[in-house]
Formats: structure tokens, sequence, C-alpha cells
């Protein structure tokens, strides 16, 4: 009896083993809108293999070392928060401070942060000095982008534009002598117009996150750990680099 007492635990073990292995060796399948931000370069960039922008490009990284799999679907961006609210998407990447006190509700979870992201005052280099302090803009016109929400836009003049693109060929046609832009963006265009222009001071900043619903929050560790292995080995600020720095970058 001792035996077969013996080789049952035997058993047990080893099925437990091989399921544990088993059970972490298969990745996650999460629901994921690949058009929520398409339009939202240089973070995403439609239509490009290659060249699909840093989060076009860092996305799959990450859940490639975290052993995620992506069940795409392709809702328009305006149905992203109602989808991800209903659970038939599982994340998003969103930034805390676009949110009310940085809160994203009780559904969801958010991840280590990714990069900074900020909006800044840009103008040309000459004129750099002049907007240094945010409180500049007060009582005065500065570009914006047609649509897009400002916390301030109370103290100064709104002066519209199409986009960021728009903004930046805006001041070199002095249009304006300022404008509000996320920082990215605005050098991201700056490179590909080949028309340079300066950040001046800082209007908001945050960082960038993955926001998860709350029912996969076991696989969060894995996915803060892919994200510090590629912080730490360079991969995500060289991919900002790639998209945003003087070198000659073709779309």
């Amino acid at each position: 009896m001792g035996d077969n007492y013996l080789n049952k635990i035997r058993l047990i073990a080893v099925t437990a083993f091989v399921l544990f292995y088993s059970s972490i060796s298969i990745a996650t399948t999460l629901k994921y809108n690949v058009n929520g931000s398409s339009s939202w370069v240089p973070y995403y960039i439609p239509n490009k293999v290659e060249n699909s922008g840093i989060l076009g490009e860092l996305v799959p990284k990450i859940l490639s070392i975290a052993e995620v799999e992506v069940e795409k679907h392709n809702f328009p961006p305006k149905r992203t928060n109602q989808a991800l609210e209903k659970g038939l998407l599982d994340f998003d990447f969103v930034s805390p401070s676009w949110f009310p006190k940085g809160d994203m509700g009780d559904q969801f979870i958010q991840s280590s942060a990714i990069l900074s992201i900020q909006e800044n005052i840009i103008t040309l280099e000459k004129n750099q000095s002049q907007w240094s302090d945010i409180d500049k803009i007060t009582g005065k016109s500065i570009g914006t982008v047609r649509g897009y929400l400002y916390h301030d836009d109370d103290i100064f003049t709104r002066v519209d534009f199409a986009s960021e693109k728009q903004l930046i060929k805006a001041l070199h046609k002095d249009r304006v002598s300022a404008a509000i832009s996320g920082d990215l963006p605005a050098l991201y265009w700056a490179k590909q117009l080949q028309l340079p222009i300066a950040l001046a001071a800082v209007h908001s900043s945050g960082v960038l996150v993955m926001r998860l619903r709350k029912e996969h929050s076991s696989v969060m560790p894995r996915i803060n750990m892919a994200i510090a292995q590629l912080q730490n080995d360079g991969t995500i600020q060289a991919i900002v680099d790639k998209y945003t720095k003087n070198e000659q970058y073709q779309q």
C-alpha cells in the first residue's frame, strides 16, 4: 500500500508540473482596437507596415515579450471607450493626465509608464526665449488644433488649424507666432516638412500607459516586465528617436 500511495503522489506532482508549465506557455489573448488611435501621428501612422509609428512598432514588442496575443478589432475611434467599458475590447493606450484627477474608472488598471507625453508651446527657434514662460500665452492668439480640448483656453485666443502639421506650416508663414502641440507630433512634422521649430514652455505633461480591464490583471506583471526590459535595453528611446530626430526618415 505504501508503494501505491507514493506512486499516486508522484502522479499528482507530475500532473501539476505539466499543467503549470503548459498554462504559462500559452499566450494570453486580449482584444484590441487597431484603429483606436490611427490618426495620432507619430504614435500611430495608418497604412504603414515598417514605419507604423511609435506605438505601432512598440506595442507588438511589448505584447510578444509578455506572451500576450491580440485579437484585432476595427471599431471606429469614437467607439473605443464605449467598447472598453462593455468588455468588447480589453486594453488601449492613454495618459492618466487626460482623465479628471487621473482616475480611469473602477473597471481598469494601468501599467507602468511606457514613455513621457507632454504638450509644449511651439514656435520658431528665433522666438523660443519669448515663450519660455507659460504665462506668456495669456491674452495672446495661440495656434491650436480644431476639435482638441485645452484645459486653459479661456486665457488665450484660439486660432484653430486642421492638424499639428498645419500648425508647423502656420508658424513658418507667420500666421501665428506660437502654438500648442504635443512635443512628439510637433517634432515629427517639423522633421517631415523640413521646417524646424523649437519647443518652448511646457503646457501640460504626463505619461503614456496601457489601460487594461481589471479582469485581466493577472497579465499586468508580465506587461510591466516587458516595458521595463524595452526601456532598459534602449528600444523605446530608439523608436522615439526614429520618428523625431533630424536624421532623414522616409514614410
